[in-house]
């Protein structure tokens, strides 16, 4: 794969470099004051959790947002893209996770999609663009049909169709937002072939993903934003991993172990479920986990580590394809949300406004909707028999409303929370599942929170609650699961189960055949 060598830069200037960028969204500041700069035949690892701002920086660079302060220069001359269409004019072009691009369309017809070449009359030239599109292909490794359908091809193949296709509209900076995250460990080496040959031609790369093992072997530098600010960047070889997670989770490692009320409850000695090669290729690997009744577990980990996968297999969300589940001591198949709640499971999504509550639906509709739908639509909930539902949770959970038939959407973030786990203890569940159930709300309604956890264990009630706040994880956990990359690495107890300990063993390199291993108090 050769190309003709780029123009020089300026003297001392970045390929690209954007100052002071700021962005709100209806007051809402999502990204401020921040720097970022990418030099020629670099790749840049862009890092950060949930809400960092990433992809509304990435969505600045490549013109699908407009920024609100700042300033941007290419080759050292300011630009301003005003669309995805400028972005890619100028220069900067981006390949998303999921493949955007038109399987039913041949893999020549990708490529060139909206700059078909034309005859001298005006017509499709066809056998032109079979022979560039070969062309192309090659140089990147490629020895397929360009006339075959896109959709054939493994999604490894069309992630690098979609490089070329990028690269060749645009050809200076490229973005790649979570490219592996559908890929094995071979797709991943190869398409790690292919930026690195693009690195040597000296394009600017852009890499966003969740693997710190990818981050590690393939970046130079790494650049990390944390709740819309810049916290650093640093070339790689100056960062292991546990300095480059604490710079992510914004937390100093200090060997302390914080007060626990979670060891300290009546777990009974037989598991209520118990998880045993558990597993959905793709998306989380297989697992073997025991819960008893009265024990909180607690998953922790970074963004895409797995966290939520593991919930989402747990509840049935999701479908698993290997291992058994008892509950009881009773082998059950939960292979769908309606069949997890026959079994007494119950889950509070990370997504509350997404896949929690709805909306236009009033504080009493939302919590007896559970309820309701386990009965059946055919046999309404009685209107008196909602009512009483609805005040004893908003009482019970302080659910702070003017009125029970009040929409909500009206609600803050904090008591749609409550009210999506009134819906469910509603159920009268023995497995409840909390993903993030503290996130993005208030102080006062996040101690609350804590304290019903707490309340519940008390009761009897077991729970899987995933988590990343670490702090309060071991608060109220009598173990907590670690995971990183899609596999549950690490499960620790007693003493050895703290922040640090925790952080640690994230950071820690993990093979693709180790178990995860359990560090217990002495």
């Amino acid at each position: 794969m050769t190309g003709a060598a780029p123009p020089p830069l300026p003297a001392g200037a970045p390929l690209l470099e954007a100052t002071g960028i700021s962005k709100a969204f209806f007051g809402v500041a999502a990204l401020t004051d921040v720097d970022v700069r990418i030099e020629r035949g670099e790749v840049m690892a862009l890092l950060g959790e949930n809400g960092a701002g990433k992809s509304t920086l990435v969505k600045i660079l490549t013109g699908a947002y407009r920024l609100d302060a700042g300033s941007i220069r290419l080759e050292g001359a300011p630009i301003e893209p005003r669309s995805v269409a400028d972005a890619q004019g100028l220069g900067i072009g981006t390949v998303y996770q999921e493949v955007n691009l038109l399987p039913n369309l041949s893999v020549a017809e990708n490529l060139y999609l909206g700059r078909q070449p034309r005859t001298r009359l005006g017509f499709l030239d066809g056998r032109r663009m079979q022979r560039d599109a070969r062309a192309l292909l090659a140089r990147y490794g490629l020895a397929i049909d360009p006339g075959s359908l896109l959709g054939t091809y493994s999604v490894a193949v069309q992630q690098i169709v979609a490089i070329a296709r990028a690269v060749d509209l645009s050809g200076k900076i490229l973005v790649l937002d979570e490219p592996t995250a559908s890929l094995d460990a071979r797709e991943t080496a190869m398409l790690f072939d292919v930026v690195r040959q693009l690195k040597r031609e000296g394009l600017g790369i852009v890499i966003i993903t969740h693997f710190l093992d990818q981050v590690f072997a393939i970046a130079d530098r790494v650049t990390v934003l944390r709740n819309g600010r810049l916290v650093g960047s640093k070339p790689i070889t100056e960062l292991d991993r546990l300095s480059l997670i604490t710079m992510m989770l914004g937390r100093e490692l200090k060997e302390e172990t914080l007060g626990r009320s979670g060891g300290e409850a009546a777990i009974s000695s037989k598991p209520l479920v118990s998880f045993r090669n558990y597993g959905k290729r793709g998306s989380i690997e297989p697992f073997d986990l025991d819960i008893g009744r009265g024990e909180v577990v607690g998953i922790a980990g970074l963004l895409g580590s797995g966290r939520t996968e593991t919930a989402r297999l747990a509840f049935g969300a999701d479908k698993p394809d290997s291992g058994t589940l008892t509950v009881e001591g009773e082998a059950v198949s939960v292979t769908s949300p309606e069949t997890a709640v026959a079994q007494g499971f119950a889950f509070c999504p990370e997504e509350r406004k997404i896949d929690g509550i709805v909306a236009d639906l009033s504080v009493r509709e939302n919590i007896i909707l559970a309820l309701q739908a386990r009965r059946g639509w055919m046999k309404p909930l009685p209107r008196a028999e909602q009512i009483a539902i609805a005040d004893r949770y908003i009482k019970a959970l302080d659910i702070r409303t003017a009125h029970r038939d009040l929409p909500i959407k009206f609600l803050s973030g904090g008591n749609q929370q409550k009210a999506i786990l009134a819906r469910w203890l509603a159920t009268d569940p023995r497995f409840l599942i909390l993903d993030e159930p503290t996130r993005g709300i208030d102080v006062g309604a996040h101690a609350e929170i804590i304290r019903l956890i707490e309340d519940l264990r008390a009761r009897g009630l077991s729970l899987l609650v995933v988590s990343s706040e670490l702090e309060e994880l071991v608060a109220y956990a009598s173990r907590v699961v670690v995971l990183a990359d899609h596999r549950h690495v690490a499960e620790l107890s007693g003493e050895a189960m703290n922040p640090s300990a925790i952080m640690a063993a994230i950071a820690r390199p993990h093979g693709s055949a180790e178990p995860a291993t359990r560090e217990v108090a002495a």
